[in-house]
């Protein structure tokens, strides 16, 4: 007789583990050691003939690493993960993997500013060409394929408006042109949404974000079937962006929480946005629970919950938003989202103050544009947080 599915809270917790471990610990030892000695040199000849599974050196996975990508890879519905040190270096170590002198990827354009400058500035640097398209723009999409794409990108939801693709629209573009589909998934985490499952080859997350939970860590991860993600971990060997195994023990422990820390942010984010929704001093609210967002249908569809990062536009200027936001004492100023202390930023200073108002209006980063990620503090100190500031703004 078949198991149940297990939900997602079990899978945090127990995945990946065995229930005996070195020293009998509850918990996975750290293992903190750069290289992994062999008892003899038959022992070396089984390694490296494939007869034996074991590390060698630490550039190519730690134990605890390991047990972190199994639990990922269960919670995330796929076949295998590969870790690595920073969301970013995911990404990246991903593209140069999967793509080859060229090529042609196509990216959608409401992205993180600094996959953004990669598929830029970087990519073509190897002969690689890039096309962004309107972010949902499917018509856009099919048209902008051509017989040398080989892979589309998008986050879903988007950063910052938090637009959410059709997944199964998406995948049926892509499958009758023969080419491979990413998501990004950070915003939406393996609790609210399971990409795979719609056809999606792989995704990719900044586990710095909500997976590790604590903002305390750096890593990221990409989930696929085990062809892809065999390749992929091939040439992170080479290129050594592996996660330390100190880092995949934060990653486990925050792991363990993960449930119940979305079910809070859930609450906390759309308890937040139908607040601001009312409120005379805001003009918009982006977020995907709200039915005032343009993709809410698909929303409710593809997603469990809706996270608690929201998106909003003060009714003010550029000066009048920073006053608001430094009126606030619960939420911490900074660039990051997902950890259980709120974070506030006014994008148009805070990740994109170099550029000119005309260069980031022309990608939709308004002057009274925040993003707000809201923890997994009491909602209701939240609301009161917010109403003193707007008062004061």
């Amino acid at each position: 007789m078949a198991h149940k599915a297990r939900g997602a809270s079990t899978r945090a917790v127990h995945a990946g583990e065995s229930r005996q471990k070195m020293f009998h610990a509850i918990t996975n030892p750290i293992v903190q050691t750069s290289t992994y000695v062999f008892r003899n040199t038959q022992e070396l000849i089984e390694y490296t003939t494939g007869r034996i599974d074991r590390e060698e050196y630490g550039r190519y996975g730690n134990p605890t690493q390991h047990v972190a990508e199994q639990k990922l890879v269960e919670l995330e519905g796929g076949e295998s993960a590969a870790l690595f040190s920073s969301g970013m270096c995911a990404l990246t170590t991903v593209l140069l993997a999967m793509l080859s002198a060229g090529s042609h990827v196509i990216i959608m354009d409401e992205c993180y500013r600094r996959s953004r400058q990669f598929c830029l500035q970087v990519l073509p640097k190897y002969g690689i060409d890039v096309s962004f398209v309107e972010t949902g723009n499917y018509e856009h999409l099919d048209d902008a394929i051509t017989d040398r794409t080989r892979l589309i990108i998008s986050e879903s939801p988007t950063n910052p408006y938090l637009n959410v693709l059709d997944l199964e629209r998406l995948v049926r573009i892509a499958r009758a042109h023969r080419v491979k589909v990413l998501i990004d998934g950070t915003f939406a985490t393996p609790y609210n949404q399971q990409p795979l499952s719609y056809g999606i080859d792989l995704v990719i997350h900044s586990a710095t974000k909500y997976l590790g939970g604590h903002n305390d860590l750096m890593a990221g991860v990409v989930i696929g079937s085990r062809t892809l993600i065999s390749a992929i971990k091939e040439f992170r060997d080479i290129m050594g962006g592996i996660i330390d195994p100190h880092g995949a023990y934060l990653l486990i422990r925050g792991l363990k929480t993960f449930g119940v820390r979305m079910e809070q942010h859930n609450r906390n984010g759309l308890a937040v946005a139908r607040y601001l929704e009312q409120h005379p001093r805001i003009k918009r609210v982006y977020y995907p629970g709200l039915e005032s967002h343009p993709h809410y249908q698909i929303a409710r569809q593809q997603m469990r919950g809706f996270g608690g990062v929201v998106s909003f536009e003060v009714d003010g200027d550029l000066e009048q938003t920073s006053r608001f936001i430094d009126h606030l004492t619960i939420p911490y100023i900074g660039p990051s989202l997902g950890g259980v202390e709120s974070l506030i930023e006014q994008p148009a200073i805070m990740s994109f103050y170099e550029m000119t108002r005309e260069e980031r209006l022309a990608i939709g980063i308004k002057d009274e544009l925040v993003r707000f990620s809201i923890g997994i503090e009491d909602a209701n100190d939240v609301i009161e947080d917010l109403d003193q500031a707007l008062r004061k703004m």
